[in-house]
């Protein structure tokens, strides 16, 4: 029991805490994702992204505005002094100064502390702030005369009325803070009473006012659509990492415990081996009556049943044992030069005495021409033998069984065996792969059985490199093939002639496996 360790043992009951630590933080982005999306009431699960969308903006647009304001100034100076002018560019870059520092304010702080309330009010008090600094232009050129400064105005404020919109479409009430001035001044500076023209533009930059509002509300719910979607998409991406981690931990524990299985398993032969052992000779003893005859005749039949269950659970325990040395990967090769023609004949001798009984016709289609082989002779011959014999024993009796030793289309060797038997539906083939699986068939045609044959000689074709196929068709029999690689076979040298050197392959003939 050495290979099963402490560590293993532990592992095996909890997760690492790392796992632990990793499946926490999925569960809770999970059940944060889900409490945004499940939110009904305005949206309130995403206010803090529309507020981090808001600052971001507003830092953003701040040198842009900066910009925008020294070139208004500029433009300004024609009509109005320079001292009137710097003191409504201190009182803008005041404003814009405020409402930078909010939104890094904001930034900087965690999300978890943000009063969401407070800062919508504080963003829309600088806002409105800054809407009305801005429309302290109209008060610079209200009794300017020129149709052109007229012009001028009404194109500064209907620009910042724009970009006021765009950039706090995230902040409803920002907006309408922000635009609520630049309205008024609007209506006040162009002045409807004094002419058509006067009233027709006044109509028009009231218009434009109302588009904008019309604007920040479709920004405004294409930013909610858009965090809506991005939560989704957390989500499910949540969702698919837990589900990942779920399956990685299933899978780890399932191997974990495979394995231990397997290697405990592996280091019992001794245990079971021993007791085993003593039973089978003892009741061999018994059953030959060796220390003088049985005075009741039923002793000697228990003593036939005994010793015949006792082998029967020996070769059961011996492929138990078998299988888990291959799964645990503790099965070492023995690897020689081995002639396969030979050890399927060999094979085959060994089990014609059990197939005369059943009245079996052996049909053989061997090449004995072929090279060695490199492997395990006795895991070769624990192949051969396990596939004839469940040959014999599905075969029904005068039935036939087809045995064809030969090349394979790329260079390498293989053995197949075909029996006239019931077959398998094709249903059942997995089933029967696997450790322990039976199909209807065999239960009701076969004799006793474990279901490790199969399994074994697949572990055992593997460790080779080769392949298994099994071939079956209900009321056609079934067919096995075992290909070994071309890796494995020792191809003979030709004879070199020092006097005539030749270049020519040797040329051999192959079959094509069935």
């Amino acid at each position: 029991m050495t290979e099963v360790t402490a560590e293993m043992i532990e592992r095996g009951r909890g997760s690492e805490p790392q796992v632990v630590r990793q499946r926490r933080m999925l569960s809770f982005k999970v059940r944060e994702v889900r409490e945004k999306l499940t939110s009904n009431s305005d949206h309130r699960a995403f206010d803090i992204e529309l507020l981090r969308l808001f600052a971001q903006s507003r830092k953003a647009a701040t040198p842009a505005m900066m910009t925008l304001t020294l070139i208004i100034a500029l433009t300004a100076t024609i009509w109005v002094p320079v001292i009137n002018v710097l003191a409504w560019v201190s009182l803008v870059c005041a404003a814009m100064a405020l409402q930078y520092g909010f939104a890094c304010q904001f930034l900087v702080a965690a999300d978890q502390q943000a009063n969401v309330p407070g800062w919508r009010r504080k963003f829309a008090l600088a806002e409105t702030i800054q809407g009305t600094v801005w429309a302290l232009i109209v008060i610079l050129l209200l009794h300017v005369d020129d149709a052109n400064a007229r012009t001028f105005v009404l194109f500064v404020l209907l620009l910042v009325a724009a970009m006021t919109a765009m950039i706090s479409s995230t902040v409803p009430i920002a907006v309408y803070g922000g635009l609520m001035p630049l309205t008024i001044a609007i209506i006040t500076f162009m002045r409807p009473g004094t002419g058509y023209d006067t009233l027709l533009l006044t109509i028009v930059g009231a218009a434009a006012q109302l588009y904008f509002v019309i604007l920040a509300n479709r920004l405004y719910s294409t930013a909610v659509d858009t965090l809506s979607f991005r939560a989704e998409k957390d989500l499910l991406i949540a969702e698919l990492e837990q589900s990942k981690a779920k399956a990685e931990e299933a899978a780890r524990r399932a191997e974990e415990a495979n394995l231990a299985k397997s290697r405990f398993l592996a280091t019992m032969s001794h245990e079971l081996r021993t007791p085993l052992n003593a039973i089978l000779g003892f009741s061999e003893v018994m059953k030959g009556e060796l220390f003088g005859q049985h005075q009741i005749p039923a002793y000697r039949e228990y003593a036939n049943d005994i010793h015949a269950s006792g082998q029967h659970l020996l070769m059961l325990i011996n492929e138990i044992l078998d299988l888990s040395r291959v799964e645990a990967g503790r099965y070492e090769l023995r690897e020689e030069a081995m002639t396969l023609a030979h050890v399927v004949e060999d094979c085959t001798h060994l089990l014609s005495l059990r197939a005369k009984k059943r009245n079996l016709n052996i049909a053989q289609a061997i090449e004995h021409d072929l090279p060695r082989i490199w492997g395990d002779e006795r895991a070769v011959r624990q192949i051969v033998l396990n596939l004839l014999s469940n040959a014999i024993k599905f075969t029904p009796q005068s039935g036939t069984i087809t045995i064809k030793v030969g090349w394979t289309a790329t260079g390498g060797q293989y053995f197949s065996i075909r029996d006239s038997g019931p077959g398998i539906p094709e249903d059942e083939i997995t089933m029967v792969m696997s450790s322990f699986g039976r199909g209807t068939m065999a239960q009701k045609n076969a004799d006793e059985g474990s279901g490790l044959g199969l399994p074994i000689v697949k572990g055992l074709i593997e460790l080779h490199g080769g392949t298994f196929t099994l071939k079956s068709k209900v009321r056609e029999g079934t067919e096995v093939i075992v290909v070994f690689p071309p890796e494995r076979v020792m191809n003979a040298l030709p004879h070199l002639d020092p006097s005539k050197p030749s270049t020519e392959p040797v040329r051999r003939q192959r079959s094509r496996a069935a």
